[in-house]
């Protein structure tokens, strides 16, 4: 086996460590990740939230990782689930469900292939993705198609919930222009990796969009021990 293959291998497994809420579904993490399918399911009690958006304001925060473990949290609890790797620039969630990348969204929005035929089944049940398919040379445009619209029109017919990961905020436009199509935008935050200004300027470009922010997860918080069993049983 050659270098290249041996890490592409090694990649595919550190990355299908991160579902947490697959290998260990009685941990905190994964507890956590509940409680935002909770406060999710809550945020707008007068309106069904059927897509969301995930993004953060820089690269390497953890919006992936969080998109993978929600789908799998709102899958278990009964619901039809489609995760959609709206990164057409760095998309890693076929590395995340060991999936071939050969057709996706992109061959999806250039009318290429139905639906039907780049959907793909995961270990999971009730949880299907849509990888990003080959990288195309404007990403941007494809994602405020009219194409688009049509592909969210059919995926809220098919399924109980979407979640969408997009590209990081400060970086390109293509989540704002997401954002703007979806029910609701969940915004990551990298506990003491990104500075604050660049979190306000992220959430600055949403409210720009005239997204629906239903929030922000603060990821990697380490909680002191002690505070966290204070909490525990002091609820």
């Amino acid at each position: 086996m050659s270098q290249e293959k041996r890490a592409n291998k090694k990649n595919r497994r550190k990355m299908g460590r991160k579902l947490v809420t697959v290998g260990n579904r009685n941990s905190f993490v994964s507890e956590q990740f509940r409680t935002i399918r909770t406060n999710i399911t809550f945020a707008m009690p007068d309106q069904e939230i059927k897509s969301i958006l995930v993004t953060s304001a820089t690269p390497g925060e953890g919006k992936s990782t969080n998109v993978a473990n929600l789908g799998v949290v709102f899958a278990q609890e009964g619901k039809k689930v489609c995760i959609v790797d709206a990164d057409l620039r760095k998309p890693t969630m076929h590395y995340t469900f060991r999936l071939q990348n050969i057709r996706g969204l992109s061959n999806l929005l250039t009318t290429q292939y139905d639906l039907s035929e780049v959907l793909n089944s995961t270990d999971i049940s009730n949880l299907f993705v849509v990888t990003s398919g080959p990288i195309p040379p404007n990403p941007a445009e494809l994602l405020s198609s009219k194409a688009m619209d049509s592909v969210i029109r059919q995926l809220i017919n098919d399924f109980d919930m979407i979640i969408f990961d997009a590209p990081p905020l400060l970086s390109v436009t293509d989540a704002q222009i997401l954002s703007n199509k979806c029910d609701g935008t969940l915004l990551i935050v990298n506990s003491g990796a990104v500075e604050n200004a660049s979190v306000l300027k992220a959430k600055m470009s949403l409210e720009a969009s005239k997204a629906n922010i239903l929030g922000v997860v603060l990821n990697n918080y380490k909680i002191p021990l002690g505070e966290y069993y204070d909490q525990y049983y002091h609820q």
